[in-house]
């Protein structure tokens, strides 16, 4: 058989803990085929030499705003993913909130489908989306209709987002979270608690406090507290699958880890910022364009959300990734009225990386929270997230000794609005190509050499082959 790629000298995990091993991988027809100890004699159109570098299944970033289209002075389809391959990622997956129109029913999800599917350079899956809006209304359709186009999850906000996007109310969220469950998919939440953030932002604005760290003051950690523990009385109630996105908080990750031990489908998602930077430092350096929410928080959130990737407690990382338009959104305004969100789907990787490098988390934890855990939660495992064989040939090729430094500037950066209050973290780990489906990508040193519309939108796998449930009493070894 003629194979379509190797990717030859690929040091792949293998076993437990932090256990590698130097092979060969077949690709045939975009999928793995093989893996083989020597190549000798097998014929391939393409060789791809991974150098002995780390192999990884392609990582996913589940949590991105692209705001493509309608804020295409903020990002586009093609700038956010051409980031996403620089920075090896291999499949995203995107909100519902930030374009226009919002993908609230099943002809904006499909529209939005179509549209990617002509500008994006990775693959890709959408989430659904429903409101409060929806509930008054009466329209709580839309949820089905969505699952069965293909929506892999549903956001929810509790605090406002765009105009086109309303928050819920307590009862709303539990109507919504009724007719989700009946879908057996997940349900997303922005967890803060809006009376206590809208108090508090009144109340300091009041005040007249203009600093960088009081946005971080007014947006409180019971605020997120107590809106989880809402969430977690919801999913008891009603069977939904409740998933805490961009969790700041190292409490939440205590709550998530109560709601696994007592059974309950609970799971969390944190971001690399909340990992490695703190409210005070970043936001009174960098004040607007570290301007967040849920907020930055303490160094002690930053050193137990570690904890809680390590343990289980917190499933998988993603990026939130929202960047704005600097003049117009972030350092033109005051801290108050500035847009939150930052940019962060180029460095994902690198910063999980980095942290693998300093002992935080195993390799085989970070092949879980960068590829697997998310694959399985958005029913795309065993085709994403995954090395087995008949799996998409997605890998994420990593050079783990190389040394380098975040910086907007850099030459091989796609930002399209270049602003990060990660200036200046210095790393260990640097990705050194992406492959898609088995088609390279990207390459340190050449860049992005897919074209846009290279990305296929990827549909739900049949759930009932699928390990879905992530919960800490049922964690197993890693396996592809």
């Amino acid at each position: 058989m003629k194979f379509d790629v190797i990717v030859k000298n690929a040091r792949i995990p293998q076993g437990h803990a932090n256990e590698t091993v130097v092979t060969n991988i077949l690709i045939k027809d975009e999928q793995i085929a093989g893996f083989v100890n020597c190549i000798d004699g097998i014929d391939a159109v393409n060789v791809i030499d991974a150098a002995g570098n780390l192999v990884l299944p392609g990582c996913i970033d589940s949590h991105t705003h692209f705001m493509d289209p309608g804020f295409s002075h903020r990002e586009t389809v093609e700038s956010g993913s051409q980031q996403a391959a620089r920075g090896g990622i291999t499949t995203v997956i995107d909100m519902p909130c930030c374009t226009v129109p919002s993908a609230r029913n099943v002809d904006q999800f499909n529209w939005k489908k179509e549209y990617w599917s002509e500008h994006c350079h990775v693959d890709f899956a959408l989430w659904g989306g429903v409101t409060g809006e929806d509930v008054r209304l009466k329209q709580l359709h839309v949820v089905k209709d969505q699952a069965d186009a293909g929506a892999v999850a549903f956001k929810v906000y509790m605090t406002p987002s765009v105009p086109t996007y309303p928050r819920v109310t307590d009862p709303e969220l539990l109507e919504i979270a009724k007719a989700v469950a009946e879908t057996g998919l997940s349900m997303g939440v922005h967890a803060e608690n809006f009376a206590m953030c809208d108090f508090y932002v009144n109340k300091l604005k009041e005040e007249g406090r203009l600093d960088g760290p009081a946005w971080a003051d007014a947006r409180l950690e019971l605020a997120e507290k107590v809106a989880i523990e809402l969430g977690i009385s919801i999913s008891e109630a009603t069977g939904v699958r409740y998933h805490v996105v961009h969790m700041s908080t190292s409490i939440g990750a205590k709550l998530i880890r109560q709601g696994k031990m007592r059974g309950l489908d609970v799971t969390s998602e944190t971001c690399p910022h909340y990992l490695t930077i703190n409210a005070q430092d970043a936001m009174t350096e960098y004040h607007a364009c570290a301007k967040i929410a849920p907020p930055l928080r303490t160094k002690k959130d930053n050193a137990e959300l570690w904890e809680g990737l390590a343990n289980g407690s917190v499933d998988f990382i993603a990026t939130d990734h929202a960047p704005y338009n600097i003049e117009l959104e972030k350092t033109g305004r005051d801290i108050w009225t500035a847009f939150p969100g930052i940019p962060g789907i180029e460095t994902m990787v690198e910063i999980i990386v980095n942290g693998f490098n300093d002992g935080k988390i195993t390799l085989e934890k970070m092949v879980e929270i960068l590829s697997k855990n998310a694959a399985i939660h958005y029913g795309l495992y065993p085709k994403k997230g995954s090395m087995q064989v008949g799996s998409d040939a997605d890998l994420t090729i990593i050079d783990l000794d190389k040394e380098w430094t975040i910086d907007k500037d850099d030459k091989d950066s796609y930002m399209q609005n270049k602003y990060t209050p990660l200036q200046g973290i210095k790393l260990k780990g640097r990705v050194n190509k992406t492959i898609v489906r088995g088609h390279l990508v990207y390459e340190e040193g050449t860049g992005i050499i897919s074209e846009a519309g290279f990305g296929n939108f990827i549909p739900r796998q049949n759930e009932d082959k699928l390990e879905r449930k992530l919960r800490f009493i049922e964690y197993k070894p890693t396996t592809f």
